[in-house]
């Protein structure tokens, strides 16, 4: 029996990332959408046959009782959405961020542990093929112990110039700003980078110019459990474009560079490693058909299968270091706890 799937905020990443990315699964089928914008209701009617929209969630849940609901909406909508959804006993799978605060994190995690249902984050760039070489190869011990990671997301400005996607990203009261839009993703592959290590204490600086209380440039120096020092600088006021990773290991390095990974061993001899040849755009369609399969393969196997409980301990690292590093930019950069030992 095919899972039935619904989507929640039909913006640009769902009908150009998440609804390419779900047709890549068979057993599952996405033919409910969610929307309160109706332009974005009349998208799905012209991208999907047969599809049934509603302007509003209760009834969309009421109605159509999914097995799952993708909510993809912008940042601040997130949380209500889910609480819905989970209400509603769907299984969910959520844009980053997963939510803003710490109090809204335990709120999902206890629905979903009480009704048995699959919550997760979307995680895409764990499925980036730059980053899954990368991976396999601090796996595989070709390189050694991480002992540093630096990554730099520069952009001349925030994505989705035009469209809806910039208007959110650049706006405080939906949930925007670099350290949500690119930080949530820097921050999860840093903990997967190294092995799930926790966070420990955060410095950072931050700084906001044009949009008030939106956050566009941002340093942040993370100390994780094993004594790695991980650090992020990110900016929408770059003059170049720039998406790179340098991961220091005692037995050499990994640079990623955009869609390449340099290895150069303790001798320096570099090497550039294969990359999965996987057709790609700009909104990462392939990469979500990686999180589709994760998810459905989660659904299968249950909330305390391995997949979604990474997830979450990446999800939960993500938003602490991001909540840290506001702290600690308020404070001047002084360094501050993000878990205890």
């Amino acid at each position: 029996m095919k899972l039935r799937g619904a989507i929640s905020g039909f913006g640009e990443v769902a009908a150009r990332a998440h609804l390419p990315g779900w047709r890549t699964r068979p057993n599952l089928t996405i033919g409910i959408v969610h929307d309160p914008v109706a332009n974005r209701r009349h998208e799905a009617i012209r991208l999907i046959n047969g599809v049934r929209v509603y302007d509003d969630l209760i009834l969309m849940l009421d109605g159509e009782a999914p097995s799952f609901v993708d909510v993809a909406s912008p940042p601040a909508f997130h949380v209500a959405a889910a609480r819905m959804a989970l209400a509603a006993g769907a299984h969910v799978l959520i844009e980053k961020p997963m939510c803003l605060t710490a109090a809204e994190f335990g709120e999902l995690t206890s629905l979903a542990a009480a009704g048995g249902r699959v919550l997760m984050c979307v995680h895409n760039w764990k499925f980036a093929p730059a980053y899954v070489a990368a991976h396999k190869a601090i796996e595989s011990g070709r390189v050694g112990k991480v002992t540093s990671i630096s990554f730099d997301r520069l952009r001349t400005g925030p994505a989705g110039a035009g469209g809806s996607g910039s208007q959110w990203r650049a706006a405080a009261a939906s949930g925007g700003g670099i350290l949500i839009d690119h930080g949530w993703h820097v921050f999860y592959l840093m903990q997967w980078l190294l092995g799930g290590a926790v966070p420990l204490a955060v410095s950072a600086r931050i700084e906001s110019t044009g949009n008030a209380g939106v956050d566009d440039k941002a340093d942040v120096r993370v100390e994780f459990l094993d004594g790695v020092i991980a650090e992020a600088h990110m900016s929408w006021r770059a003059a170049v474009r720039r998406t790179s990773a340098l991961i220091s290991c005692e037995g050499g390095s990994l640079e990623v560079e955009s869609d390449r990974v340099i290895l150069t061993g303790r001798g320096g001899a570099s090497e550039e490693l294969p990359i999965a040849d996987i057709p790609d755009d700009s909104y990462h369609s392939a990469w979500f058909a990686g999180v589709a399969e994760q998810f459905e393969a989660a659904i299968n196997a249950g909330p305390a299968s391995p997949a979604p409980r990474t997830n979450l301990a990446e999800a939960r690292a993500a938003l602490a270091i991001i909540l840290a590093s506001r702290e600690s930019s308020s404070k001047g950069g002084a360094q501050v706890a993000a878990f205890e030992k």
